[in-house]
């Protein structure tokens, strides 16, 4: 593989550095490998007598084998095991898909034209689910003219603001400048803010996003959208023109069911049809309702008209609205986050080109209908 540039982070022209790893299975801990950097290297020391000092130890005695319930702490949630074997071997079939490498930036839109369904959840917690499983740099954008609160659901490391990257963009010429004015999250998602004043945050528009876009671009091979309400606003049309996925969330109740229809009906009566046809759509439950709701009729009208759907159960920790933690969601939630994230990846492969001189990508195989096999997905 190519060495990497003198600004120390490897060009989006070449596979990631998870492309590789093998798949992990349930009962072998997860090592972090950039933690691992820091030890020395294994093998033989200088004078040839064996693998190099403290090495068995930090293996062994290694955190990861050690402390329990470690929250918060890249890939450290328990994985679900139901259904034996025949369930692993669905799990590592979406892991093969998920780990797709991605050469060229994969551009994420996450939109509803109602509020309060679970639109900056969703964006939060498929951008740390893709962060974790893939190792990857993955960025989350709060685009909303109206003073989004993406920026909360994460651990804030800077004060700075899009508009902020937007005035300094001229000043920017490596991933570490970039890295000033986001947050990161212990996944390893970061995130971009906007202004807290609806006056200044409106101020962001078409053109700015599109530059936004650009310099992230360059060195962060997945960029999440999350978009505000409406579909009029200036930025919506830099959205929307950029998106490679569209991510439409509903909620099971008759008006957020209903939103989500009209959001798809708009966007096919403006130009987008094709972008309809190969969005997806979040069912989130973002609050308990009874019985009454036939959610298999919701999810069977948007899987008509939707690549696919996706069902996000009622979270207790999700409902809070404070910062995402894939360690603290149920099981159930974690395993719709994790269906999800496998299905946007299921697309990577159709924006990718290969590079001259570089050998032919192996696809995936995958195929919705026999690694989705329930009638409602998550």
């Amino acid at each position: 593989m190519p060495a990497a540039n003198s600004l120390g982070a490897a060009p989006l022209s070449r596979p990631y550095a998870g492309a590789a790893q093998p798949p992990r299975f349930a009962d072998v801990p997860p090592v972090n490998h950039r933690a691992a950097a820091n030890y020395a290297p294994v093998g033989p020391d200088r004078s040839g007598h064996g693998a190099a000092l403290g090495h068995s130890s930090s293996v062994e005695l290694s955190s990861d084998r050690l402390l329990r319930n470690k929250a918060g702490v890249r890939g450290s949630f328990k994985k679900l095991r139901i259904g034996g074997r025949s369930a692993e071997r669905v799990r590592q079939q979406k892991l093969a898909v998920l780990r797709t490498p991605v050469m060229d930036c994969y551009k994420i839109a996450v939109i509803s034209l109602k509020g309060g369904v679970g639109k900056t959840t969703t964006t939060t917690a498929l951008g740390a689910m893709l962060a974790t499983e893939r190792q990857d740099r993955v960025v989350a954008i709060d685009a909303n003219p109206d003073a989004g609160t993406l920026s909360r659901r994460v651990r804030r490391e800077t004060s700075a603001t899009i508009r902020d990257l937007v005035a300094d963009l001229p000043n920017l010429p490596n991933y570490m400048a970039v890295r000033r004015y986001t947050s990161q999250s212990p996944s390893g998602l970061e995130v971009l803010a906007n202004d807290v004043d609806p006056a200044l945050s409106t101020a962001f528009n078409d053109e700015d996003y599109r530059k936004v876009v650009g310099c992230l671009g360059q060195h962060y091979p997945i960029i999440l959208t999350d978009s505000g309400t409406g579909l009029l606003h200036s930025a919506m049309g830099g959205v929307l023109d950029l998106a490679d996925q569209l991510i439409v969330v509903a909620t099971s109740s008759v008006d957020g069911a209903a939103s989500a229809s009209t959001t798809l009906d708009w966007l096919n009566a403006h130009g987008y049809a094709d972008l309809v046809q190969r969005s997806i759509t979040v069912v989130s439950e973002a609050r308990k309702t009874g019985k009454i709701i036939k959610l298999n009729d919701v999810v069977a009208h948007f899987r008509a008209r939707c690549r696919g759907v996706v069902v996000v159960p009622f979270d207790e920790h999700l409902s809070a609205g404070a910062e995402v933690d894939l360690a603290k969601m149920r099981p159930q939630t974690r395993e719709a986050y994790f269906n999800l994230a496998t299905l946007v990846a299921a697309d990577f492969h159709r924006t990718q080109h290969e590079p001259v001189g570089w050998p032919a990508l192996p696809h995936s195989g995958y195929n919705s209908a026999s690694v989705f096999s329930a009638p409602v997905w998550g």
